[in-house]
């Protein structure tokens, strides 16, 4: 009977296991930075809608009190005085118990997982990441990373 290096012997050899492994390993190196950026890039695609829904709700208290359908605080020219007024809603001026709402909630920033978000009034310097107190006329957030275009999350 003659016996040969593969004669009735089935299975793989150290190098083709070896080959496989190596192969699958540098596939997955290469699939974990892909869904890091993934993740980040759904992240920052969240934050962009969170600030638009902001800045959008602003603009539009804004307007109703220009229009005088609010009611305008002192030294609020206009703006909201925080937050919170946006979800909370405002007294339509000569309406009953009629609120004008401009969000369903404040969102939570995708960056710092928290409804706290930087906050510029009318009065600071547009550069300035302190809030004076006085209305919110931007809103910002609070992380201090650095988005895959290389800007600063707190200067969009």
């Amino acid at each position: 009977m003659k016996v040969g290096p593969r004669l009735g012997i089935k299975g793989f050899t150290l190098i083709e296991l070896l080959i496989t492994v190596m192969i699958i390993g540098i596939l997955t190196g290469l699939a974990v930075p892909l869904a890091r950026n993934s993740i980040k890039r759904e992240k920052e695609i969240a934050l962009r809608q969170a600030l638009r829904d902001m800045r959008t709700a602003i603009d539009k208290y804004k307007e109703a009190s220009d229009k005088g359908l609010i009611q305008v605080k002192v030294n609020t020219d206009g703006y909201p005085e925080k937050l919170d007024v946006l979800v909370d809603g405002v007294q339509i001026v000569g309406a009953v118990d009629k609120k004008l709402k401009f969000l369903r909630r404040v969102p939570i920033d995708p960056m710092t997982n928290t409804t706290e978000w930087g906050m510029r009034s009318y009065q600071d310097d547009p550069t300035a990441f302190s809030w004076g107190g006085q209305n919110v006329f931007d809103v910002f957030t609070k992380s201090n990373g650095i988005a895959m275009d290389g800007t600063k999350y707190k200067d969009w």
